[in-house]
């Protein structure tokens, strides 16, 4: 069924870009909208003198328009076989980077081609790729910003040391003995840090408070130290001002009896 899609290119209309509706065929062999080559030959009828709007090959008289039945009825047919999943790409969609003319939107991108495809060019993309392993994402625009300018490679390694993604090649190059990991790894330690410090902070408080010391020590050992750190600070704190209200209100007891 990818064959419509393929050969889809073919039945468009130079002048508007969209499948041709009541498709004529001119003395040279081009082919257009009726309507959309009555439009282009009315603006030349002073000279006489009428052009095709692609090989600009010259006729006159006016050659008469009659139409291409054949070809009309491989436009109806194409259309009746034409996928719903392709879809012209809107203005926040990505484009399909091997349309030519009308434009599709894209589903995949692969990140090694750095190319994002519609449904029935993905097809056209696997089967010429078939056995290699060509890394395919969701359609993004951003497939520049996920590959190494230097070396023109994947941004698949985080390093830890430079606080930034790298290629695998740059872990030998300018980033030798750095601590590093996957992207992947990376970002699955990200979205646990999402943990809100105000929370970790209520539960570090709620163990002060009830005196288990030992749970308090267990989650700040098991949770990344660095952003901690500050909850831990704001927890003695915490404990400071509550032992000198404590004490304050021990020793106003104390007055008064």
């Amino acid at each position: 069924m990818a064959e419509a899609r393929i050969f889809q290119d073919e039945f468009l209309c130079p002048v508007c870009q969209d499948l041709l509706k009541d498709p004529v065929t001119i003395p040279c062999g081009h082919s257009y909208c009726k309507s959309c080559i009555t439009d282009c030959w009315d603006q030349e009828d002073q000279k006489r003198v009428y052009s095709c709007p692609q090989c600009r090959q010259t006729f006159s008289p006016r050659p008469a328009l009659a139409r291409n039945t054949m070809l009309a009825e491989l436009v109806e047919k194409l259309k009746k076989r034409k996928r719903p999943a392709d879809c012209d790409a809107g203005v926040e969609d990505v484009q399909c980077d091997a349309c030519t003319g009308r434009k599709y939107k894209a589903f995949k991108s692969c990140l090694v081609c750095l190319n994002s495809y519609c449904q029935n060019h993905l097809e056209q993309h696997e089967s010429w790729f078939k056995g290699k392993r060509h890394n395919l994402t969701d359609a993004t625009g951003r497939l520049q910003e996920m590959i190494c300018q230097k070396h023109k490679k994947l941004l698949e390694v985080f390093c830890r040391t430079d606080q930034k993604c790298i290629c695998v090649l740059c872990t030998i190059d300018g980033h030798k003995n750095h601590n590093t990991l996957s992207a992947a790894t990376q970002r699955t330690e990200k979205q646990v840090l999402k943990l809100d410090t105000d929370e970790i902070l209520l539960t570090l408080i709620s163990c002060v408070y009830i005196g288990n010391i030992l749970t308090a020590y267990s989650i700040l050992t098991c949770t990344r130290q660095q952003k901690l750190t500050a909850a831990a600070r704001r927890v003695s704190l915490f404990a400071e001002n509550a032992s000198e209200t404590f004490i304050n209100t021990i020793f106003h007891k104390i007055d008064f009896d």
